[in-house]
């Protein structure tokens, strides 16, 4: 384990995200034109791909003091870490058997998997709802590496990837998102479907092959092909703000409708946080969930968005071995988490 330091704060984006578009993130998928996508390419020539692409991102101006981390010197704890950060995906965490790295920002806005599904996954995390400013800085990096790099690309289908579904612009537009009112009036199903129905994907917060928990969902772009990249970037975010809109109705109704049950529900999930001495993953983002919401409403005086927000990462797994320094069962790991919590709450322990 080697992340202890970092796995007591949060990343930067984090610290400044909104109540409802927590972040809005863009990667562009790229692959290197003379060497075979990762699912084909054997050992040697994967790590060609990492040796050529490190070369050309040390010299980037917009990656000074980057961390640059081969995944295969990673136990199993450090890689769910990266990716309970954002920081890489489920795919290139569970990677085991390739020859993998990522090169990480020192802000950890930008993040950059190499050897993932693509050769390359140029990814930009900004707070709040800012798709365009995300946009702009991934097309920048892009840019640069490409004046050094041989992109795979067909006049007739734009960008080469792996999954056909990248091809063209090789980009994909995210939001995520927390929506507890909608939940609570059992809107959401309605909401997403329509979602879906505008070409869009809606995944939990670790993307694909990941489940919605504590009410955060992400929002993006199903295809890359057909449209260029500014109206891609801009179909997401008016989805987007479209959701957000469907949100404050929602909580708007809940406040004049249910007050004095959303009231219980939040005083109850504060109450939890502070006096539980051991508690689970998924119950701590259910009521850090009822928490934010009730701070967004005015019914939770005694907390901020920014401390809830810490707590969504720092409670996480693989954070608490982290700062542990030492591997934990689930029955340890719910007891750290408790008094982590506790502490972050300003509760003195009575131990």
């Amino acid at each position: 384990m080697r992340f202890k330091e970092m796995a007591s704060k949060v990343s930067q984006w984090l610290e400044e995200s909104k109540e409802i578009v927590i972040s809005s993130r863009v990667r562009l998928a790229r692959n290197l034109a003379d060497l075979p996508f990762t699912h084909w390419a054997k050992k040697k020539e994967l790590s060609k791909v990492v040796e050529e692409v490190l070369k050309v991102t040390q010299g980037s101006s917009y990656l000074k003091n980057a961390l640059t981390i081969n995944l295969k010197e990673l136990d199993d704890i450090d890689c769910q870490f990266l990716m309970e950060r954002h920081l890489i995906s489920r795919e290139h965490a569970l990677g085991i058997e390739k020859e993998r790295a990522v090169i990480i920002g020192d802000k950890e806005i930008i993040s950059i998997m190499v050897n993932e599904e693509d050769h390359l996954r140029i990814q930009v995390t900004e707070s709040g709802l800012n798709l365009f400013e995300a946009w702009r800085l991934a097309t920048k990096i892009d840019n640069e590496l490409e004046k050094r790099l041989n992109y795979a690309f067909s006049e007739k289908y734009g960008y080469l990837t792996a999954c056909p579904t990248n091809t063209g612009t090789g980009l994909r537009a995210s939001v995520m998102i927390h929506l507890p009112a909608l939940v609570i009036s059992r809107q959401i199903n309605k909401v997403l479907d329509a979602v879906s129905r505008a070409n869009m994907a809606v995944r939990g917060i670790y993307g694909e092959g990941t489940q919605a928990q504590g009410d955060l969902f992400q929002v993006s772009n199903e295809i890359s092909l057909g449209e260029n990249e500014e109206e891609i970037v801009g179909h997401v975010e008016k989805a987007a703000q479209e959701i957000m809109e469907y949100e404050k109705g929602a909580r708007k109704r809940l406040l004049t409708q249910l007050k004095e049950e959303i009231k219980n529900s939040v005083s109850r999930a504060y109450g939890t946080l502070c006096s539980a001495y051991t508690i689970s993953s998924v119950e701590t983002l259910t009521l850090l969930s009822k928490l934010r919401l009730g701070v967004s409403i005015g019914l939770a005086k005694d907390i901020d968005v920014p401390t809830l927000n810490e707590l969504l990462i720092l409670t996480r797994p693989a954070h608490l071995q982290e700062m542990a320094g030492r591997k934990l069962s689930a029955p340890e790991r719910d007891v750290k988490r408790a008094a982590f919590i506790r502490s972050k709450l300003g509760i003195r322990s009575s131990e």
